[in-house]
């Protein structure tokens, strides 16, 4: 094998490590980007081994630097995505490699923020250190959707839940919806939630089912490799409210973590909830035809989250998916056979319309379809539009 292909296998190699360590921190570092690093001897050993673990927290690159130490100098250096060139809350981590004497930095990928994008890999290579890009570019992409989206578009990554029965039905002609899938189902959407900055959902779902939408798992559920934190991250909780129709006395706000109330004027029935416990934002957002623009809700989103994960009714998820502001679908479908009276999975494309061509639905294709317990998980990409 030609010398330049040995090489290769090898980037590879050790970039693949990098990635898995830089998916131990996809519960802790929002709305940073997950990142992991490799450092390698002349000799072909690995000295030292970090992941972001949290935000505000060392970098990827200082943790690896830091279980180097002195054995740094000269080494190679595997990072899933380009080393940060300015300051934020932590120094550049492009100027932490330059000191500790590198002599080579591999890239998953350029960085999508224009903050950094380019200036880190320039910055490594005036000083002298060889830097190669993009090794492994699409696995390192994979590892921040949500991230690199925002970057390029300032919209979030948008995953739309549904859990359904065969024929298509999410619960009875009564409301009775719990529960469709089993344990299984139910505990891999909680690493879902887990993952996700915000959780959107729609004052319908809330009242109906008096909804917490919290991650109802304990620090133990979410250990990863070489870290533990001791208190699980809760995604903010986004709820449309159009109608005013949430009150202080709901689950949701018993719960600690942030919360946004979107809606059109303010509630003040809400004034009262403990601000300690749960803090309140409200948003008024503009409405067309008596709804909330969903449109001006993904731009307002898009300011501070990475990826949003949505479980809410046939009415909001459809909407989204006919607006076309979803990314991705789960859908978890339980053995089971509800009938044609039970409720629908999805209404679209809106109220009193209707598709008229097979042109005009929704583009997607299946990323993947596994078992979860007694169910059916299928993950679906959507198609930019």
């Amino acid at each position: 094998m030609p010398d330049l292909a040995i090489s290769r296998v090898i980037d590879e190699t050790y970039m693949r490590r990098a990635i898995e360590l830089a998916a131990n921190g996809r519960f802790s570092t929002s709305p940073n980007p997950n990142v992991g690093c490799v450092i390698v001897s002349q000799h072909q050993r690995i000295i030292g081994e970090g992941f972001h673990q949290y935000a505000g927290g060392p970098h990827a690159e200082v943790n690896a630097l830091a279980g180097a130490g002195d054995q740094a100098r000269g080494a190679t250096v595997y990072v899933t995505l380009e080393p940060c060139s300015h300051f934020g809350r932590t120094p550049p981590c492009a100027d932490a490699l330059i000191q500790a004497g590198v002599s080579r930095v591999v890239v998953g990928m350029q960085d999508p923020n224009p903050q950094v994008s380019g200036q880190g890999i320039r910055r490594l290579q005036q000083q002298g250190i060889d830097v190669t890009v993009d090794v492994l570019p699409e696995a390192a992409a994979n590892l921040n959707r949500g991230f690199i989206k925002r970057m390029h578009t300032q919209r979030p990554w948008v995953t739309v839940k549904l859990a359904a029965s065969l024929d298509g039905r999410t619960a009875l002609a009564n409301g009775k919806s719990q529960w469709i899938t089993g344990s299984s189902a139910r505990m891999d959407v909680q690493h879902h939630r887990a993952q996700s900055c915000a959780i959107l959902s729609g004052a319908d779902t809330v009242l109906t089912d008096n909804a917490r939408l919290n991650v109802r798992l304990s620090p133990h559920d979410l250990s990863v490799e070489g870290f533990f934190s001791d208190a699980v991250r809760q995604p903010v909780r986004v709820i449309i409210d159009g109608q005013n129709r949430l009150h202080a006395k709901l689950s949701l706000f018993s719960e600690p973590g942030r919360c946004i109330i979107v809606n059109r004027r303010h509630n003040h029935s809400l004034d009262a909830v403990s601000s300690k416990l749960t803090p309140i934002e409200q948003w008024q957002l503009p409405a067309n035809d008596k709804h909330i623009s969903l449109d001006v809700l993904m731009s307002r989103l898009g300011r501070d989250f990475n990826q949003i994960w949505v479980e809410a009714g046939a009415s909001l998820s459809g909407a989204l998916i006919a607006q076309k502001l979803v990314d991705e679908l789960i859908i978890y479908q339980a053995p089971k056979l509800m009938g044609h009276a039970a409720r629908e999975l999805v209404t679209m494309p809106g109220e009193g319309q209707a598709y008229t061509d097979m042109e005009s639905l929704p583009s997607m294709t299946v990323d993947s379809v596994h078992r979860v317990g007694d169910d059916v998980k299928t993950v679906l990409r959507v198609a930019s539009y």
